[in-house]
């Protein structure tokens, strides 16, 4: 075990790429009496952050808002942070970069997780003849929906430095790899991915944040599991028999997360990357797959998927269906009236982001004061109203979907 191995290829003030990682495409307003580094600037600006507000009633696995003690999506970016942080430390990462990444890397996650995510995808191959994925849409949220207002309480984009946003959208853990490496060139983020996993970060604390972000959820899921009673005697069986090979007395969140953590520092180095030992390695395989069969098919989520299916179809049904040019806005307030927690708030979403002489009174709030990128233009194409339709959707938390879809019940 080598502390600081990775000190020399740390992102800090000096390395060979520090300006274009720290790089903003606007460029973000100072204050005098600033104290923080520029990635510490980046994570209290997703701190603030609406989307990252909302993560707190979001599913990770189990769709269950009335359990306290169910991992929600916040719970699990905390642990990746923890994970992440804790390596970083040790290997001489940069840990307010990691930090960073890890506090932003699931603000693109749609609600009901990743069920949500698929009804997304299918919606947008339909309608827009591209994918959904959380990931990309984790940098559209911060680079182009989520606003904070400056110093003059203009509402503005976030701006994050490119590492931070390289993180966010190349963190898919799902393909099972081992030895991660960063790449070499700093490609346009927004348009060269063009699929989940297509490249690995641009830097080692972003490669970081991605292994971290398998080790955070493996157990976790598996001690939801057990407390939703996912798990019959087979099962409880065959972790105790992986235990017993690993020498172990049983498989927690706490002692996968612990050896995983200790395992990640022993074995990585710059030569060899951010990595598990073989055993280690072949203990996270065979979890996943010990959920994916006991838990992630489980027949216990089948109505709970059908049912998030229907919540999502039929909202963007309800707002597709106002469509109608410049009539539009008209549509969506004689439908206010009757379900204001879907098309009102759906209307004053989309002024924010609108040119605003498009935007009515009634829709309108302060738009002068939103000096973000208009990315819906003057709203007048069936693409952009139904990718607005997909932004606010992915927005939406678990809690927020099904009250909008029971008022769609009584409409």
């Amino acid at each position: 075990m080598s502390k600081n191995a990775f000190a020399d290829a740390a992102a800090v003030p000096g390395c060979a790429r520090w300006e274009a990682l720290t790089r903003r495409e606007t460029g973000l307003y100072r204050r005098e009496d600033e104290i923080r580094s520029e990635f510490a600037r980046d994570y209290t600006r997703l701190l603030h952050s609406l989307a990252y507000r909302r993560l707190k009633h979001k599913t990770q696995v189990f769709y269950n808002i009335d359990n306290d003690h169910v991992c929600t999506r916040m719970e699990h970016v905390a642990h990746v942070e923890s994970v992440s942080g804790t390596i970083a430390n040790f290997l001489g990462l940069n840990t307010e970069l990691t930090k960073a990444i890890a506090t932003g890397h699931d603000v693109g996650h749609a609600p009901f997780g990743h069920q949500g995510e698929r009804i997304l995808n299918e919606l947008s191959q339909k309608y827009l003849g591209t994918g959904f994925w959380h990931e990309r849409n984790g940098l559209r949220f911060v680079d182009k929906i989520d606003l904070l207002a400056n110093s003059y309480n203009d509402m503005k984009n976030l701006d994050l430095t490119y590492a931070v946003r390289d993180g966010i959208i190349s963190h898919c853990g799902e393909v099972d790899e081992n030895g991660i490496f960063p790449r070499k060139e700093l490609i346009d983020l927004e348009r060269d991915f063009t699929a989940p996993g297509q490249f690995q970060p641009a830097t080692w604390e972003g490669c970081l944040v991605k292994i971290a972000d398998k080790v955070a959820y493996i157990g976790r899921d598996i001690e939801d599991a057990k407390r939703l009673g996912f798990l019959n005697g087979e099962a409880e069986e065959r972790l105790r028999d992986m235990a017993r090979i690993d020498n172990e007395q049983v498989l927690n969140t706490t002692v996968i997360m612990h050896n995983m953590i200790i395992d990640i520092c022993e074995s990585s180095t710059p030569e060899r990357g951010i990595c598990l030992s073989e055993r280690f390695f072949g203990q996270m395989t065979e979890l996943k797959k010990f959920n994916y069969e006991y838990i992630y098919r489980h027949k216990r989520f089948r109505t709970y998927s059908k049912y998030s299916a229907m919540v999502i179809h039929e909202i963007f049904d309800a707002l597709y269906e106002q469509f109608d040019g410049k009539a539009t806005w008209m549509k969506l307030e004689k439908e206010a009236k009757y379900c204001p927690e879907l098309f009102r708030n759906f209307g004053k979403f989309i002024s924010n982001y609108v040119n605003p002489d498009q935007v009515p009174e009634e829709f309108s709030r302060e738009v002068f004061r939103y000096r973000n990128e208009k990315i819906y233009g003057n709203l007048d194409s069936s693409e952009l109203y139904v990718q607005a339709i997909i932004d606010f959707i992915s927005g939406m938390t678990d809690r927020y979907a099904i009250a909008a879809f029971e008022e769609l019940l009584k409409y």
